[in-house]
């Protein structure tokens, strides 16, 4: 059985292209009349409903292309040897179509473009999961509840990382035990790549109840998203996908209440870290980072084309006397999509005020004819209601070329807040989403800073 309300069921139909008007307009006439939940009996045509466990496989190669007379082979489910796990449920909005819902700790990702079909080319079973904002997909051949392929990201050449998900699976890690004598619930003072030149600080914001831990790890540049994992005697595992970011962290717990581990970002990245308790932990101020370092703080020479190929000037009518944003930003960043999504939301609710945002996006891909296909498309599935400009590649030395009156960008995002006269009068580095402690108190701070800049 699958149970959604009727307006989330409204929101997902808008979104999936597999069905056709008639048959949306349909089901929701019936929906509208029944004001019940749907039961799915019986076969299936695409994957089972209910609840998967996926994992991605850090430390494999990718798999090669899969022929017909090549046999799906089952995983064993293995403690951690670069296993990032994630879970996921199916849910039919029709008895031909679904979405497919990702979970990580308390946030849902709604994921609508999906594609099942028989290949041609291998005779087998096919499921295409589309991640269009981020531009990345998961492929897999589908066969005896269970699909086996690739997580692949266009932007990075030959990026591909082994995915496997099995129906009716609850768990996200393997545990040996249901007990442990830790609880890491509070605030942790961490430390990143400890001892080296790359050195960072963080801290770790963890709730534990039994086994189960949720939580994230708060940097100067924004947050590692909604992590969920367990404790057990001695260990600590957290993980976290979301079309965009595979973040996989394990650490080691001393007597000391002490931890000592390596978080990895996909393939391609790892790091040591480690933590120890602190009530009070905290990083630099988000508003202390980045600053203007010239004398001319008057944003000038402000011109760049937006996704339509149009070119936008701080000059045109539209801003003129208004208070500004300017969100220095890229499509495939997660805490930029967070960012978007609040002053989305912002502007939604305060119609009366004359605040306008433009955001200058730095893109993975340098043809600048992908970069605008990226920024367009970002847009129409956000539904933004601002413009979105093209900067340059993702590149923060090329960001900081673009905008050389600030000290450096160190951080996707970056927003700045212009005044009526186009100065600009606070910059924020990076962005404390709502997996953090941090985020009520930055909307506090966001409002303050507006109305005194409306108010001038």
């Amino acid at each position: 059985m699958c149970c959604l309300n009727t307006k989330k069921i409204i929101s997902v139909v808008k979104k999936v292209n597999m069905i056709s008007i008639k048959k949306s307009l349909f089901f929701l006439s019936i929906l509208i009349i029944l004001n019940s939940c749907i039961e799915i009996k019986g076969k299936f045509n695409a994957l089972p409903p209910g609840i998967w466990r996926a994992s991605l496989q850090l430390d494999a190669p990718p798999k090669k292309t899969v022929t017909a007379n090549d046999e799906i082979t089952l995983k064993k489910d293995f403690f951690f040897q670069g296993e990032l796990p994630f879970n996921f449920n199916v849910n039919y909005i029709t008895p031909d179509s679904f979405v497919i819902e990702i979970i990580n700790g308390t946030e849902k990702i709604l994921v609508s473009d999906i594609q099942f079909a028989r290949d041609r080319s291998t005779a087998k079973d096919t499921v295409l999961i589309d991640f269009p904002i981020y531009d990345s997909y998961i492929k897999a051949i589908f066969e005896e509840n269970i699909m086996e392929g690739n997580w692949i990201v266009r932007s990075k050449k030959d990026y591909a990382i082994p995915f496997t998900a099995h129906h009716g699976r609850d768990h996200r890690f393997v545990q040996t035990t249901r007990k442990t004598t830790h609880d890491l619930s509070g605030k942790w003072a961490v430390t990143f790549e400890p001892g080296t030149p790359d050195e960072y600080p963080a801290v770790g914001e963890f709730k534990q109840v039994e086994t189960k831990i949720t939580g994230t790890f708060l940097t100067e540049t924004g947050d590692y998203r909604f992590l969920e994992g367990i404790v057990e005697e001695g260990k600590m595992m957290m993980s976290c996908f979301d079309g965009s970011h595979a973040f996989l962290f394990e650490a080691k717990i001393s007597d000391k209440d002490e931890l000592s581990g390596t978080f990895r970002s996909g393939k391609h990245y790892t790091s040591s870290w480690t933590a120890v308790r602190k009530d009070n932990a905290r990083v630099t101020d988000a508003f202390d980072l980045t600053f203007v370092e010239s004398q001319q703080n008057k944003m000038e020479n402000f011109e760049f084309k937006n996704d339509q190929g149009k070119m936008i000037n701080l000059n045109d009518e539209r801003y003129a006397g208004k208070v500004t944003l300017i969100q220095i930003m890229g499509t495939w960043c997660p805490n930029c999509r967070d960012e978007s999504n609040f002053l989305k939301s912002y502007l939604e609710e305060n119609p009366n005020k004359e605040i306008e945002v433009i955001a200058v996006g730095f893109e993975k891909y340098k043809e600048e004819e992908k970069a605008l296909n990226a920024l367009a498309k970002y847009k129409s599935r956000m539904s933004i209601p601002y413009e979105i400009v093209y900067g340059g590649y993702a590149s923060k030395k090329l960001s900081s070329e673009t905008f050389p009156m600030l000290n450096k960008v160190i951080s996707y995002p970056t927003l700045l807040f212009l005044d009526k006269e186009k100065n600009i009068r606070k910059v924020h580095t990076g962005f404390s989403g709502p997996a953090t402690s941090e985020f009520e108190k930055f909307k506090k701070e966001f409002d303050i800073i507006i109305d005194q800049l409306l108010s001038e």
